[in-house]
């Protein structure tokens, strides 16, 4: 029986989106999301759909020798996972280099693996010496193109920057669009941030009325933000990123933080960011470079109500009020 250009079809759509989702899965932090990693199962599942579909349409036919089904779908998880790191990696790499300069190489050669697994003939001497020298070559520009964006953070994350707010004003203190404009600290509270896409520490607690110097060290080889903000401000502005990544626009081209509180710190550098509370309400800390909020990147502010101070008992000595 011949197999239909539809079946093909299907079985093609399958096996590449499943490669899309685990792509997309490494994209956005698959070794430190949650929902990251459902999605990389997802992608798994599609792509042994898919190699399952061509397996039986190659037996239908018989145009190619046909394997075995358990093998067919070993080798083709082991090959969804490859392809998917490699492609994965390679987009992520601005965002996240030294993770980026392993999964890459990794990625290659768990493809060539699969690969090899299921080729039916003997290893030939000359693929032998294609992984070599281009599983060197890949390795070796991977490693190189880390240490440049080590060296050149700029570059790391898209190279962006934010507008101005606010509460930052290079990045240090009040606003001074309207001249001198003296504020008072109440405490100073210190936020680390690293390439393990976290906030330390990942929830604060404030108080109304309060006016609080974050430092913020960036403790990580890329890029790093803190954005303060409603849930609603977040959610809507990090949709707004993902569109703007999707249409290629560099991230300073596309927006400016309109939540009141944004501070971006370069790989090993620290920052200060000044914020008054006027009211009790909870926020949240992101960090909105593409696929660092997708990654986990993100906290929680509560903004708590101004604790009353207790009243005093009066003093039965007190004679300030006495007539004598």
């Amino acid at each position: 029986m011949t197999s239909s250009f539809q079946q093909h079809h299907g079985a093609m759509l399958l096996k590449y989106s499943g490669i899309s989702f685990i792509s997309g899965a490494v994209n956005h932090g698959f070794f430190s999301g949650t929902r990251s990693l459902w999605t990389a199962a997802i992608g798994i599942v599609l792509f042994v759909l898919g190699a399952w579909l061509e397996h039986r349409l190659n037996a239908d036919s018989n145009d190619t020798p046909s394997s075995g089904l358990l093998q067919t779908l070993v080798l083709g998880t082991l090959l969804s996972i490859g392809l998917g790191f490699f492609t994965g990696g390679l987009q992520h790499f601005p965002d996240s280099p030294a993770r980026s300069a392993w999964v890459v190489p990794l990625g290659f050669f768990i493809s060539v693996l699969a690969l090899g697994l299921s080729a039916p003939r003997h290893w030939p001497r000359a693929a032998t010496v294609y992984v070599l020298v281009v599983g060197t070559a890949v390795t070796a520009g991977s490693g190189a193109a880390w240490q440049w964006l080590e060296q050149h953070p700029n570059w790391a994350a898209t190279g962006h920057s934010h507008g101005e707010t606010a509460a930052t004003d290079d990045h240090h203190g009040a606003s001074l669009k309207a001249g001198v404009i003296a504020q008072v600290v109440s405490r100073s509270i210190t936020v680390n941030m690293d390439d393990t896409m976290r906030f330390t520490p990942s929830q604060i607690d404030v108080h109304a009325g309060e006016t609080i110097r974050f430092v913020v060290t960036n403790s990580g080889r890329t890029a790093h933000e803190m954005v303060l903000g409603s849930d609603e401000d977040i959610r809507a502005h990090a949709e707004a990123m993902k569109q703007a990544a999707a249409k290629g626009a560099a991230h300073e081209d596309e927006h400016h933080h309109g939540t009141g509180a944004a501070i971006r710190v370069a790989a090993g550098q620290t920052g200060e960011l000044v914020v008054s509370f006027s009211q009790a309400t909870r926020l949240q800390m992101a960090c909105l470079i593409p696929g660092h909020y997708e990654a986990g990147m993100r906290g929680t502010l509560q903004v708590l109500t101004t604790p009353t101070a207790p009243s005093k008992p009066a003093d039965p000595h007190d004679h300030s009020s006495h007539k004598h």
